[in-house]
């Protein structure tokens, strides 16, 4: 019997958090505090920003909070005042550790962080699975930081909701979007997708690599590859389904490890988006 087929017969434990006190702090009171200055930090940069409408979706990074955190606070900000509205949270992003045909759910039914457990949606998940291409996965998720690091924003910002984690493989930009559709809900759901931009370029190379990787993304174009997103795959299947209804992207927020806690010879790129409904 293979080690998946193995866990599949036994009770699936929480997912514990595998990246606190690396990617983020451990502590809960330091944890709190330092998502507090980052929102905080970001409400003061977008002093006099006209008020938006409850964003659908949100395109945020996930590297390590010292490097892409307030990028990520600058779209998790417009949560702030639609947070009564929001009780489900469809969550996609890349593996990096295990290889996925696919999208794999988890095993567990609860996720941990220091902040808490979130509960995984059931009836999100019994819908996901019904979609071609899905699957379920312990190991895809057990040591995956793409989605844990969003939890935290979203545990501080919400309070208690259900999640559907989804690691995003070598899925097509069309099966993608079919699981986003079959999952998009009304403005109880948000969906959330983890992606940094480019890796390890000079930092001049990486801003202009990434102005056209933006560039694209507000025109959604579900082309993307690797070198410009690492979260490509998730992040075409929600712009191959924005561009087939009435959508519209904002880029709240652009910079590169090298604007923030890191050296500008190699730089990875960090952007964030809003998805909304279009007016009128």
């Amino acid at each position: 019997m293979s080690p998946a087929s193995a866990s599949a017969h036994s009770d699936p434990k929480p997912r514990a958090p595998a990246v606190a006190g690396q990617f983020y702090p451990e502590g809960p009171q330091v944890l709190r505090q330092t998502l507090a200055h980052l929102l905080d930090s970001a409400e003061r940069l977008s002093a006099g920003a006209a008020p938006m409408p409850q964003p659908k979706a949100l395109i945020v990074p996930h590297a390590g909070y010292v490097y892409s955190g307030l990028t990520a606070a600058l779209a998790y900000r417009r949560l702030r005042a639609h947070a009564g509205r929001i009780s489900r949270v469809v969550l996609l992003g890349p593996g990096h550790r295990v290889p996925v045909a696919g999208l794999a759910l988890p095993e567990a039914r609860v996720f941990l962080t220091p902040l808490g457990s979130v509960p995984v949606d059931e009836a999100a998940r019994s819908a996901a699975l019904r979609q071609p291409g899905v699957a379920v996965s312990a190991w895809a998720h057990a040591e995956e930081h793409s989605l844990e690091v969003q939890l935290p924003f979203l545990q501080f910002l919400l309070g208690e909701f259900s999640l559907l984690p989804l690691v995003v493989g070598s899925a097509s930009a069309g099966n993608v979007a079919e699981v986003l559709r079959a999952l998009w809900g009304g403005p109880e759901t948000l969906v959330v997708i983890s992606t940094d931009l480019s890796h390890y370029h000079g930092y001049d190379e990486a801003r202009e690599r990434d102005a056209a990787t933006c560039a694209a993304i507000l025109a959604r174009r579900p082309t993307l590859d690797g070198e410009q997103a690492c979260g490509c795959r998730p992040l075409n299947g929600l712009l191959e389904l924005a561009a087939r209804s009435r959508y519209e992207l904002e880029l709240l927020d652009y910079r590169t490890s090298g604007d923030t806690a890191g050296s500008r010879d190699r730089v990875v790129g960090y952007a964030a988006f809003a998805l909304y409904e279009a007016q009128g």
